[in-house]
């Protein structure tokens, strides 16, 4: 009985089941040049640097729109932008590809990009996420190994096909054989191109 039960779930679940699903994926070349260019016209600049503005502003005890919100805990920093006005969803798809195509000139190495959608009390949660390392390698086995600015993740979030919120958090390695992660703020100015 317990194979029909399993079965039958399968096909009709409960209501206050959870579905969730992952999958990779990839984005076209041409998609890839559009955000270039969007990201180094006038537009997307002036955007960036909006977002980079707020984020200091918010450090400050100051909101504006699109709110940035400050995440810090001893292992991993970073931020999140709410989608508000002056944000469309192109600029948000934008902002998501044009800082995930921006790591590698930071020296990270792409793992995975990949979408996980998640239904649970009657809502859908779409999170596509860029996930980079460091390369992990040291000249000599005697050095300690340079983590740059830690794993990074670069995370956008749909609710209900509704554009919520984009994430970027460093995850800083605390072992031994690692230096010091760099600091936080220089990778915003890095990835925000403010250096």
């Amino acid at each position: 009985m317990k194979f029909i039960d399993d079965l039958l779930g399968g096909l009709f679940p409960r209501k206050d089941s959870k579905v969730s699903i992952k999958e990779n994926f990839t984005f076209s070349g041409k998609e890839e040049a559009e955000v270039v260019s969007w990201m180094d016209s006038e537009e997307g600049r002036g955007l960036m640097k909006t977002i980079y503005d707020n984020y200091h502003l918010k450090i400050a005890g100051v909101n504006k729109q699109p709110e940035v919100h400050v995440l810090h805990s001893p292992y991993a920093k970073g931020f999140a932008v709410s989608f508000q006005e002056p944000l469309t969803p192109s600029d948000f798809a934008n902002l998501f590809i044009g800082w995930g195509l921006g790591m590698p000139a930071l020296g990270y190495r792409k793992v995975s990009l990949d979408r996980k959608i998640e239904e649970a009390n009657e809502q859908v949660k779409v999170t596509e996420k860029y996930y980079f390392k460091p390369p992990l390698s040291a000249g000599d086995l005697n050095s300690k190994i340079d983590q740059l600015f830690g794993n990074v993740s670069i995370e956008k979030t749909f609710i209900n096909n509704r554009p919520s919120y984009l994430k970027v958090l460093a995850t800083v390695y605390a072992d031994s054989l690692y230096h010091e992660a760099a600091p936080f703020d220089r990778f915003m100015d890095q990835l925000f191109n403010q250096d």
